[in-house]
C-alpha cells in the first residue's frame, strides 16, 4: 500500500511561533479565563492539545488514540465582526484491524473551520461559517482522499454573573469528489456542551461529540456518547493554561466503534 507523507511540519512550526510570540495577560480572573476557554468563538488565540483514547475499538477490540492539535485564531474584520478560525490536525495511532495487521501511526485528515461572529455579543453568542476537510492523511487507514466542505454553526449562553456556560456546535461535511481512496462521505457532528464554573478556575464539564455517518446502514449511523469530567485553569508563569479530564460511554455506536473514550486536554491561552 502506497503511503503519502503530507507537508504538515510548517503547520506545527506556525503553532510554535504563535505560542512564543503572542502576549499573555494575567488581568482576567481564573473563572473569567475558564469561561473564555469554554467559548468556541471567543476573541482568544489558543492552542488546545486534545487527546482522545478510544477503548475496545475495531474488530480486534484494540485501543485507538487520537491527538487533536487545534489552534484557534480570531481575525478582526471591523469593530462589529470577527472571524474565528479553528484548525484540527489529528495525529492517530490505529490498532490492528484484523489478525496479523500492524498498528498504524500517522496524520489523519485536517479540518478547517471559519466562523463569522459578532465582536460585541450579549449573553447569547453565535457564529456561522463553513468547514473544509483536507485529505492530509499519511495512510489510507487514517482518512479519506476526497476533499470535503459543509456548513458549521455554534450558539452558546455566557453571562459574566452566571456560573453556567452552555451551547451546541453543529456541522456537516460532504465530500466534493468520490473517485479517490475511501469513496464519498456525508458526515455530521453535534457537540452539546455544558459547564459549571466555580471560583478559582475549577469547573465541571460535559461536551460529548455525537457523530453520524449518513451513508452507513440503518443502525450503524450514529455514535452517541454520554459522560463528563472536570477542568481547571492553571498558570505557567503568566501563561494561562486550561486543563480537562473527562470520560464518555457510547450508549449507541456502530458495531466496531469504541465503547469508552477518555479525553485529556491542555489548552494554551493567549487572551488579547
Amino acid at each position: 500500500m502506497q503511503t503519502k507523507v503530507p507537508s504538515w511540519a510548517s503547520t506545527i512550526w506556525f503553532i510554535a511561533m504563535i505560542c512564543t510570540a503572542a502576549p499573555a495577560h494575567a488581568e482576567l480572573s481564573a473563572e473569567e479565563l475558564a469561561k473564555l476557554a469554554q467559548n468556541p468563538v471567543g476573541n482568544l488565540i489558543s492552542v488546545p492539545f486534545q487527546n482522545n483514547t478510544n477503548l475496545n475499538f475495531g474488530p480486534e477490540k484494540g485501543t485507538q488514540n487520537v491527538l487533536n492539535i487545534q489552534p484557534v485564531i480570531p481575525i478582526s474584520v471591523n469593530d462589529d465582526w470577527n472571524i474565528i478560525t479553528r484548525t484540527i490536525i489529528p495525529i492517530i495511532s490505529m490498532p490492528s484491524l484484523y489478525p496479523g495487521d500492524d498498528r498504524t501511526n500517522g496524520i489523519g485528515d485536517m479540518q478547517f473551520t471559519a466562523f463569522l461572529s459578532p465582536a460585541n455579543p450579549g449573553e447569547w453568542i453565535w457564529g456561522v461559517g463553513a468547514i473544509a476537510q483536507l485529505p492530509t492523511n499519511s495512510n489510507a487507514q487514517l482518512g479519506n482522499d476526497n476533499w470535503g466542505l459543509g456548513p458549521s454553526f455554534v450558539v452558546l449562553h455566557l453571562d459574566k454573573g452566571d456560573p453556567w456556560v452552555y451551547g451546541v456546535l453543529v456541522n456537516n461535511v460532504w465530500s466534493l469528489t468520490s473517485d479517490q481512496q475511501g469513496g464519498s462521505y456525508n458526515n455530521g457532528l453535534i457537540q452539546p456542551f455544558v459547564n459549571y464554573n466555580f471560583e478559582g478556575g475549577f469547573y465541571l464539564t460535559s461536551a460529548p461529540i455525537l457523530t453520524v455517518d449518513w451513508k452507513a446502514d440503518s443502525g450503524q449511523q450514529w455514535t452517541v456518547p454520554l459522560g463528563g469530567g472536570i477542568g481547571k485553569i492553571f498558570h505557567f508563569g503568566k501563561l494561562p493554561v486550561n486543563t480537562q479530564l473527562s470520560a464518555y460511554y457510547n450508549v449507541a455506536a456502530p458495531d466496531d466503534a469504541a465503547n469508552w473514550q477518555i479525553r485529556a486536554q491542555v489548552q494554551l491561552m493567549f487572551p488579547k
